[in-house]
């Protein structure tokens, strides 16, 4: 168990340190059925508290940084993705977070594409895991990508969200996945088609998916403006 060199009033009496924190989901092939899911990037803490263990990542907000900027800035040096929206997601304050000092941290999340994830540094102390096979992370960080997760399902509504994790263009059999990916539940075919369908953002483009064995499907592309806030404003 980590102990601090100060003594508990000592603790007490320090103001709270500022952090921040970044969740990033992206679409991966499962291992077994090959099926999209949905993963994220965590760190492996080299020191205490919680040596060993893996985590957000994030570090100390510093005293020359905007928010945004310290995420984007702690984000691209731990695992080098560089999301174009990253958006606040909610501070988390409790009492107990760290064992050494009050910590605060304002959190921080963003969607990529299979492409950009693709290119985050890998290493012993980075891995890319599934969302919904973390394990006991360090801090209060599962509670973290739990209000994430559940905030992007609700967001699933908001149209534009799912977008976030294709590309340009994509079939509409692709974006079922997202949403059977994000909501971990099969969804019927027809229905979810006959209703994407009847988006008015969504756009046929004339062009057709290459290279299965069948016939190759239409591709579509999203007109609206991207966002994860539903009014399509990013957070400060």
């Amino acid at each position: 168990m980590f102990s601090s060199s100060a003594n508990v009033s000592e603790r007490r009496a320090a103001p709270p340190s500022l952090a921040i924190s970044t969740v990033i989901f992206a679409l991966r092939p499962s291992e077994t059925s090959g099926r999209p899911t949905l993963w994220l990037p965590l760190v492996r803490r080299i020191r205490e508290p919680f040596k060993g263990l893996w985590a957000l990542p994030g570090g100390p907000l510093s005293h020359d940084e905007s928010l945004q900027d310290a995420a984007s800035r702690n984000l691209r040096d731990t695992t080098g993705l560089a999301p174009s929206y990253l958006e606040q997601l909610y501070a988390f304050g409790g009492l107990h977070r760290s064992p050494s000092q009050r910590v605060v941290s304002i959190v921080y999340w963003a969607l990529v594409q299979p492409t950009e994830a693709a290119l985050a540094d890998e290493s012993e102390n980075v891995r890319w895991f599934r969302a919904d096979r973390l394990g006991d992370l360090a801090f209060d960080h599962n509670a973290i990508v739990d209000y994430a997760l559940w905030r992007l399902r609700n967001k699933l509504a908001y149209g534009s969200v799912a977008y976030h994790l294709l590309g340009e263009y994509f079939t509409l059999a692709q974006v079922r996945e997202v949403y059977e990916a994000v909501l971990d539940r099969q969804l019927d075919p027809a229905n979810f088609r006959r209703q994407l369908k009847a988006t008015p953002e969504i756009e046929e483009t004339g062009e057709y998916l290459q290279g299965g064995k069948h016939r190759p499907p239409r591709l579509y592309r999203y007109t609206g403006r991207p966002g994860l806030d539903p009014d399509n404003r990013s957070t400060p």
